[in-house]
């Protein structure tokens, strides 16, 4: 029986008031009060111009590619290692994911790598901010504006991280934001589109309510989409965002406990490598000797402590293994890491047991 789930939800500040307002009002649907609120402090605080709600962190990337233009004829690079969604939305355009290898250091997509795979079919980078830490976001916005390329960022796992100054989703052309359970912030299931680009964010409003014209009711003048947040959603997501920075704080706090007190154990808590802010949406390890990972992972499943695997490679996969290319770092990183329980609300007793457990494994291994 779990114990110490790998993440939980807080839902402590003023989720269940404006629920209530929000059933209240019934106001439930897609309209209605909290979807605008949500929208404009969710602006605020990336600083961006607009931001848009829209039913998941999918479908945030599937409407940004589509209102960059990116179709059956382009090519997208995205790193292999990555959550399946963002290769998973340029496939939905009819593009093709063009995948890059990742660096030891920070995990992030490798920008020498990118070069490498830009051809003139390459349209756009899509920038995913993988488990929190910021890729380099100099070079690779040097690289998309000699190449004249787009860049998306992905920032379903980073929100409020930041590159040096700047808040991730604020440098690239347009970005996307997830608000799925296990989240900084949660809705349940949502996401957000934002951009600075006022075209961009009327093509991803027009798409995503099935292509509503503006002045004639009930006319469609393109194909579109159902991908809208409810007014439900938009209220938890507004109560979250009044604690984001009190769970970012937490779980750097978390992050740093880990590092401290797993120092003598053969492995690597993944930490920041880049001026900026590492958010730690997961706290992560690698384990020095590969055979180490999963077997670490069953005893601390065998102890009442949930953990995941990385994600595998997008490249490993059977509909995306057709690229004649290597990617050693990502697969790499993949065999040997692993996220550890780092929600905002872990108390220090959970994560004791954590780390107990983990220098046990280590003790008892032969």
């Amino acid at each position: 029986m779990t114990k110490i789930p790998v993440y939980q939800p807080s839902l402590s500040g003023r989720e269940k008031e404006y629920v209530i307002d929000c059933l209240d009002s019934t106001w439930i649907s897609s309209k209605g009060e909290y979807i605008n609120r949500f929208e404009q402090e969710f602006s605020k605080k990336i600083g961006v111009n607009h931001a848009i709600t829209v039913s998941n962190g999918t479908v945030a990337l599937h409407l940004a590619l589509i209102a960059l233009g990116i179709s059956s004829e382009d090519e997208v690079i995205v790193p292999s290692l990555t959550y399946i969604a963002s290769v998973n939305a340029i496939s939905y355009t009819g593009a093709h994911p063009i995948f890059v290898d990742s660096l030891y250091d920070t995990w992030q997509m490798d920008p020498n790598d990118i070069i490498k795979k830009i051809t003139p079919r390459t349209r756009a980078i899509m920038v995913v901010h993988l488990y929190g830490h910021p890729c380099d976001m100099d070079a690779i916005m040097q690289i998309a504006s000699e190449h004249n390329l787009y860049v998306i960022e992905d920032c379903a796992e980073a929100f409020g991280s930041k590159y040096k100054e700047n808040v991730v989703g604020s440098i690239g052309d347009i970005a996307t934001f997830s608000f799925f359970g296990n989240k900084t912030i949660t809705t349940g299931e949502g996401g957000m589109v934002v951009t600075n680009s006022s075209s961009l964010a009327e093509k991803v409003m027009h798409y995503k309510g099935q292509g509503l014209a503006k002045n004639r009711e009930y006319w469609h003048d393109v194909i579109g989409y159902n991908y809208r947040m409810t007014n439900i959603c938009a209220a938890i997501g507004l109560a979250q965002i009044e604690q984001a920075d009190d769970f970012i704080y937490r779980k750097r706090e978390i992050a740093t406990r880990y590092r401290q007190y797993l120092s003598e154990c053969p492995i690597e808590v993944h930490h920041d490598f880049l001026d900026g802010l590492h958010t730690y949406w997961m706290v992560s390890i690698l384990t020095n000797d590969t055979q180490d990972r999963d077997k670490l992972r069953t005893y601390l499943a065998n102890n009442g402590i949930e953990t995941r695997p990385l994600f595998h490679p997008i490249h490993t996969m059977p509909m995306y293994s057709n690229q004649p290319y290597h990617y050693p770092i990502a697969e790499d990183l993949a065999k040997r890491g692993i996220n550890l329980p780092s929600w905002p609300t872990m108390t220090i007793q959970q994560q004791d047991l954590v780390i107990h457990t983990i220098h046990q494994y280590f003790q008892d291994k032969p």
